[in-house]
């Protein structure tokens, strides 16, 4: 399988059902959910979400496949705060839904994934990116220079 060259393919809107699909299979492995949790408003908001930002460039994505077999896939959110001192322009981008399919992990796919999509995040003049990593991708965010911040704080509020 090492010999195989993999194709790297920028997703665009005729993608959505595959991009959908992924993010399902990687939310339900990051929270650990059974096949049975019921992820329909997650479906439809992803699917929405795609449509809306794939067209705008808010968003990018890529699928990657082994002869036309799907084998994994990444994205990155662009958006933009207050410029602050260390990041006078104010551009940040969200690295998210990096998978890679089981029998093809640490082959370097999700690597060059992690490339392709920092590129284009420099390209545009961003100069924060973060992530949130599973136990599983952090020595690979790491290896590509990621490091653990410090100060973020987060607030998670319910729906009532």
């Amino acid at each position: 399988m090492q010999d195989r060259i993999f194709k790297y393919q920028r997703a665009a809107i005729k993608d959505i059902e595959e991009l959908v699909r992924t993010r399902i299979l990687v939310l339900r492995a990051a929270n650990k959910l059974s096949d049975e949790a019921d992820m329909s408003v997650a479906e439809q908001e992803s699917y929405t979400y795609y449509k809306r930002t794939l067209e705008t460039g808010e968003h990018i994505a890529y699928l990657v496949y082994d002869q036309g077999t799907f084998i994994g896939a990444g994205g990155v959110s662009f958006y933009q705060v207050m410029p602050t001192f260390h990041n006078p322009t104010g551009k940040k981008a969200y690295i998210m839904n990096m998978y890679t399919a089981p029998g093809y992990r640490r082959q370097g796919i999700a690597f060059h994934t992690l490339d392709l999509l920092i590129k284009h995040a420099e390209a545009q003049g961003v100069l924060q990116i973060s992530l949130e990593a599973t136990d599983m991708g952090r020595p690979l965010y790491e290896k590509y220079g990621f490091v653990k911040m410090e100060d973020e704080m987060e607030l998670t509020c319910c729906i009532k």
